[in-house]
């Protein structure tokens, strides 16, 4: 008997032809996620098999859970497709156990062998009943579930399934370059982006000295968070002092906001064609601020050619944070260190505005020169997974 950690793909089987490449990225994913662990993987278009040793079972398990593309895993116990070494081998396990009801559940993938599905679980349970007492059968509500899974080569015995994060494998997508701040939403938008498979860099607007360095490593904490599902991401800090200096000094007040966002994106949209991104993502939310309501979303969004992702965009703020706390960037993103997007608010921002008074605004200020500025002398850091540095500033 040989004991695995058996992973169930979930949604990636109802990609077909394409079903090889989803599998491939998600091997390559679970090996970085597994670095310097003592482990082997076996796979086939259904399923996947890890062997590991028992003192780093639970790391494993631990490490597996933010892999996406994932839908379940279970404790495995491998045999050989004969129905005397199933039945001993599922009664040892049972032994084992605490419990009153069971359930037999089989899966007969190998067409060749012996005796229908039916039938196996019926032997097996029957095997059970006679070498365990107290025990009985309750086929809708049991306390164990044994499943009985028989494959070409060789027979797979498990229990509980473990959910995991489901999704796409990180990268089967295409990249996303994520607008972060320092606030709720932004890292919940580019957990979402993950899920789906995309792979994520970073751009962050540092603006001193309005924006303290608190502020900057704030963000490289939450960025830590999300290599939790990508092991590294690249950070690109955009020196904004200068443009939002600029903007405070001529802009109208009540434009500073939208003219401001509109700078972001263009810049977002330089850097992502830079690094072969394909979305801008971001953690904007229908009504939220003003910069967010559905004229101003079409106002800012224009500046750009680029589709931007909004994962959060009709999200409650509830279920928003109950996602942060989920991922653990909540307690980091509530630290009172504030980005850029926070300061120099106007008291009374537009909240409709009108494309034509932008680009009225936009004239006063030498925009081109001080984007080109910015982004050449923009600062790039790679956040790794399981660094140190990037732990919780709590």
């Amino acid at each position: 008997m040989e004991k695995l950690i058996l992973i169930k793909y979930g949604e990636m089987t109802t990609k077909k032809g394409n079903r090889q490449f989803f599998i491939k990225m998600l091997l390559k994913n679970i090996n970085n996620k597994l670095n310097g662990l003592n482990y082997s993987i076996t796979n086939d278009n259904v399923r996947m098999y890890i062997n590991c040793i028992d003192n780093e079972y639970d790391e494993v398990i631990s490490r597996l859970k933010d892999v996406c593309g994932i839908h379940s895993f279970s404790c495995c116990y491998k045999c050989i497709s004969e129905l005397g070494e199933i039945k001993d081998t599922v009664l040892t396990i049972m032994t084992k156990k605490s419990f009153k009801t069971f359930k037999c559940e089989t899966n007969r993938a190998d067409k060749k062998f012996e005796m229908p599905s039916m039938e196996v679980s019926r032997l097996v349970g029957s095997h059970i009943l006679k070498n365990i007492d107290n025990i009985k059968v309750d086929v809708h509500n049991p306390d164990v579930e044994i499943k009985i899974d028989i494959r070409y080569d060789g027979t797979y015995i498990y229990f509980d399934e473990i959910k995991a994060l489901g999704g796409y494998p990180v990268g089967t997508l295409g990249k996303g370059l994520l607008m972060i701040s320092g606030g709720i939403d932004s890292p919940v938008a580019g957990f979402l982006s993950q899920k789906r498979g995309m792979e994520i860099e970073c751009i962050y607007f540092d603006s001193p000295p309005h924006t303290s360095i608190e502020a900057l490593n704030k963000v490289e904490s939450l960025i830590g968070k999300l290599t939790n599902y990508q092991v590294n991401i690249k950070l690109h800090i955009i020196p904004f002092t200068k443009i939002q200096e600029e903007i405070y000094k001529n802009v109208n007040p009540t434009y500073l906001i939208t003219i401001m966002r509109r700078m972001m994106y263009r810049i977002s949209e330089r850097v992502a064609h830079e690094v072969g991104a394909d979305v801008l993502v971001n953690g904007e939310n229908v009504g939220q601020v003003a910069s967010q309501t559905l004229k101003s979303l079409a106002c800012i969004n224009s500046v750009v050619k680029i589709p931007i992702i909004r994962p959060v965009v009709c999200f409650d703020k509830l279920e928003i944070i109950e996602i942060a706390k989920k991922i653990k960037t909540y307690n980091i993103s509530i630290l009172p260190f504030e980005d850029c997007c926070t300061i120099f608010v106007p008291k009374h921002p537009v909240i409709n505005p009108e494309i034509d008074k932008c680009i009225n605004q936009e004239n006063l200020i030498d925009f081109e020169a001080l984007i080109n500025d910015a982004i050449l002398n923009r600062t790039i850091k790679t956040i790794k997974y399981n660094d140190k540095k990037y732990e919780d500033i709590l």
